[in-house]
């Protein structure tokens, strides 16, 4: 006797495959899920500026979907780019897990493709940037989600784009 288990299919691509699913002309949603925070970003729809969008307190991931299904309707978003803090030497850490997980369980709730980018220093790409661009501690360290959001998505359109 043979029992099948019907196993859930994640709607998690590789960034080539997500190149070819998400369309020429589409707008993408960066997000950074830190451990406190979650950062968002998004970018034109010839993906080729990201901007910070908002930071969000982590809270039930309920509530966290609906919000993300809000921004997905207003703003037509066609792609999820989840930054994926992998570490230096190239392996997954305890991080790079939470942020699979997180890209999972998003891909439950949410049918758009949606990518998982390497997103080694970009809080701390995002916070010299801003440094160099004169902004003061407080408002660097209160946008640095939303920053490093639009540091993985940028980098991420970059890399699409070519």
């Amino acid at each position: 006797m043979k029992i099948a288990f019907k196993m859930k299919t994640y709607n998690i691509l590789s960034i080539d495959e997500f190149k070819t699913n998400i369309g020429k002309n589409s707008r993408l949603l960066g997000i950074d899920p830190g451990n406190k925070k979650i950062g968002f970003a998004i970018c034109d729809e010839n993906k080729k500026v990201a901007t910070p969008l908002k930071v969000i307190e982590k809270n039930k991931f309920k509530i966290l979907v609906r919000e993300i299904i809000e921004i997905i309707q207003e703003n037509n978003i066609k792609g999820i780019v989840v930054g994926n803090p992998i570490n230096m030497d190239g392996s997954s850490g305890k991080s790079s897990q939470s942020a699979s997980d997180f890209a999972k369980n998003l891909s439950i709730n949410i049918t758009i493709p949606i990518t998982l980018w390497d997103e080694r220093l970009s809080s701390e790409g995002s916070f010299k940037i801003t440094k160099e661009l004169g902004t003061n501690v407080t408002n660097r360290v209160n946008k640095l989600d939303s920053n490093a959001a639009a540091f993985i998505l940028q980098g991420a359109i970059d890399f699409l784009s070519n």
